[in-house]
């Protein structure tokens, strides 16, 4: 095996490598390219992210700074969102579902590092994918740590450290992010009232 794929199968590789590299720098300038991007540049940002990316919604929004280490190994759904100074870390896959939303400052982490001291030292690292199902909303200053799923309809609480998977239909908070509580039938009811109100609000104007 080569040592991307080392790296992509969750192995432990040495990063100094000819192919990674390759594709390391090439993420450096795509990612400069879009840090320097104006607020009137909005295509060109995009344009650039779908080039960076291994898969796109058709309609995402990332603010600027964004930071990642290869790009190549990010998928993004519909609809998603990513407020100031993103970083991926995606040594290996980030997948993220549709509708989904991150406050700012969210990390994602899929790089690890040995315990013991010396492997450590001997530059060997490795990494495990990350996976966030529909319709998730992080808040801002989240950490996700490598191997971590996030099911669906889940709202992770701001300043969270994910270290373990975490359910479809909750609430988590926490460091370590555990579930507060379930999802329910009264907060949809709530927000549904909620959003009810601000549309016949706007029919009055």
């Amino acid at each position: 095996m080569t040592e991307k794929e080392r790296m992509l199968a969750g192995k432990l590789y040495v990063a100094k490598d000819e192919e990674l590299a390759k594709d390391f720098m090439r993420s450096r300038k795509l990612v400069r390219k879009i840090n320097e991007t104006t607020e009137e540049q909005g295509v060109e940002r995009i344009e650039l992210f779908r080039t960076l990316f291994r898969k796109t919604g058709k309609n995402i929004w990332i603010e600027t700074p964004f930071h990642c280490d290869y790009g190549c190994h990010i998928s993004v759904g519909e609809e998603f969102y990513a407020n100031y100074d993103c970083i991926m870390l995606d040594v290996c896959d980030i997948t993220i579902g549709d509708y989904v939303l991150f406050g700012p400052r969210v990390s994602i982490y899929t790089a690890g590092h040995p315990i013991d001291a010396s492997v450590r030292a001997s530059q060997l690292e490795f990494g495990k994918k990350v996976t966030i199902g529909n319709h998730v909303w992080v808040g801002g200053n989240t950490v996700i740590n490598p191997g971590v799923t996030i099911g669906d309809n889940v709202v992770i609480g701001s300043g969270s450290v994910v270290t373990k998977d975490i359910p479809s239909g909750v609430i988590a908070v926490g460091n370590p992010c555990r579930v507060l509580r379930e999802i329910t039938q009264e907060d949809r009811n709530y927000w549904e009232e909620q959003a009810k109100e601000y549309y016949n609000d706007r029919e009055k104007k």
